[in-house]
């Protein structure tokens, strides 16, 4: 016999599919960043002034354990992609400690 498990509040069960306990940690509004995204964000603007995108995405669904960073900047021109995504390593140094992971997708803005 399976234990009940807490109703995922506003979306009806589907017949023939198991229930899933609801994950709190998943709960999050997508319209405003984390804190752990503004705090990540911030570290970025300031170690790659040129960049014209930055975009930092908590994947963990709110927890801050796992980030997505898009960064579009010059300061990446004649740089190998490894060479690029070691200057986010080291960017974000201390930041990495705390994480579970980190996807790193840097590019050079088009002219």
């Amino acid at each position: 016999m399976t234990e009940p498990v807490e109703r995922n509040r506003g979306v009806p069960p589907v017949p023939g599919i198991l229930e899933v306990p609801f994950l709190r940690c998943a709960q999050r509004t997508f319209a405003s960043q984390t804190s752990g995204e503004l705090k990540v964000t911030q570290i970025l603007k300031e170690k790659f002034p040129q960049a014209a995108t930055i975009k930092v995405t908590d994947i963990s669904g709110g927890c801050g354990s796992m980030y997505e960073i898009h960064i579009e900047s010059e300061e990446f021109k004649d740089k190998r992609i490894l060479q690029q995504h070691q200057m986010v390593n080291k960017a974000l140094k201390e930041e990495i400690k705390e994480m579970h992971g980190l996807r790193i997708f840097t590019s050079v803005p088009k002219h």
